[in-house]
């Protein structure tokens, strides 16, 4: 029977109620035998579900935003003119890959011209070293020489580099995100030109009261779901916890790493973290949809074999997404209601509509 049913069931029972107290308001009419006939008892028709034993799990439950584990912003090490792009968004590339070139033929000449200094500084070195050993040029002009030769050297692999530096590389493997820059574009030193994001692991950080740190550890196990992949769970776990709590918030910031081998999770995406930290494997279960909760005490209806409710307080310890541990209360094989016992009273008469199968 379905929710729709249930409720027309409840309608009707309602207003068979009403009907009976209608009736109980006027004289009572005595039989042929001088006496009152007697009030008949409706049945409220209710769902149950069994009481089970099963494993649960005790979890943190937060929200946050995914972002990537590692990320690069590309700079231009030297100033110049955008000659050539090699890659576009979306594109995989590796530590050291070419992404841009720059126009090179100033750095070309500008390194010959320092290789030629440096060849003509090593050749009036080691004449004038050959002179030194003979006593005919003084110490400070060996040294002098010596030192020019130095940086001329350093001159000239600064040229080389600034050469090198033309081509933009990859710093990191990853997937190129954003592109900054256009062929013909001036880029002067430090100018961003990509960004490389890894995709292969996201990271979400959620934070955590601090009464409920002490419950988590790094590497503890975790689940995450996306509204972009309903039904889908990614698996991941703790990477680190802040030694610091935020006095402002009074929250401490936990870090959890989620693999994505095929990459179906992207940065920015928002996402439901659930932390598992401790489990019990033969737990009395009860579906969280019988639990009542008034001030704070929690009870159930529990459905005895004459068909009458008894409201039963309980004590209740973890719970997920379907049930709650039952530490006090009940046992296993009873039977408790779900749904219809909003306004039920104690001892009230039940008609069983549909029995939830245990999950």
């Amino acid at each position: 029977m379905n929710k729709i049913s249930l409720a027309a069931l409840l309608l009707i029972s309602v207003s068979t109620l009403a009907g009976c107290q209608k009736a109980d308001s006027a004289p009572h009419q005595a039989n042929a035998d001088g006496e009152k006939p007697k009030k008949e008892e409706v049945a409220i028709p209710v769902e149950v579900s069994d009481v089970t034993r099963g494993s649960i799990e005790a979890a943190y439950r937060g929200t946050a935003t995914l972002e990537a584990a590692d990320e690069a912003t590309v700079v231009a090490k030297t100033a110049g003119v955008v000659e050539q792009i090699a890659v576009e968004e979306g594109e995989r590339v590796k530590a050291g890959q070419i992404l841009a070139r720059l126009e090179t033929d100033r750095l070309q000449l500008e390194m010959e011209r320092a290789r030629a200094t440096l060849n003509q500084l090593e050749q009036d070195f080691k004449r004038n070293e050959s002179i030194y050993k003979q006593n005919l040029i003084s110490r400070e002009v060996y040294d002098r020489t010596r030192f020019e030769l130095e940086a001329a050297r350093a001159a000239y692999e600064l040229a080389a580099l600034t050469l090198r530096e033309s081509a933009i590389r990859a710093p990191i493997d990853g997937v190129v995100s954003a592109r900054h820059i256009k062929t013909g574009n001036m880029l002067q030193v430090n100018a961003p030109t990509f960004r490389i994001t890894q995709l292969d692991a996201l990271e979400a950080q959620i934070y955590v009261p601090e009464r409920d740190i002490h419950k988590l550890a790094i590497s503890h196990p975790t689940t995450l779901t996306v509204d972009a992949w309903p039904g889908e769970k990614f698996s991941g776990q703790v990477e680190r916890i802040n030694p610091v709590v935020d006095p402002a918030t009074g929250t401490v910031k936990v870090t959890v790493v989620v693999a994505d081998a095929q990459q179906r999770l992207k940065p920015g995406m928002f996402g439901r973290v659930q932390i598992r930290y401790d489990r019990r494997d033969d737990a009395v279960l009860v579906a969280k949809d019988a639990v009542l909760v008034e001030d704070a005490a929690e009870s159930v209806f529990v459905v005895d074999e004459e068909g009458r409710a008894h409201r039963r307080a309980i004590q209740t310890g973890y719970a997920d997404a379907d049930h709650y541990e039952v530490l006090d209360g009940l046992k296993d094989g009873e039977r408790v209601i779900t749904t219809g016992q909003a306004n039920l009273k104690d001892k009230a008469k039940v008609e069983v509509v549909q029995t939830l199968a245990a999950s």
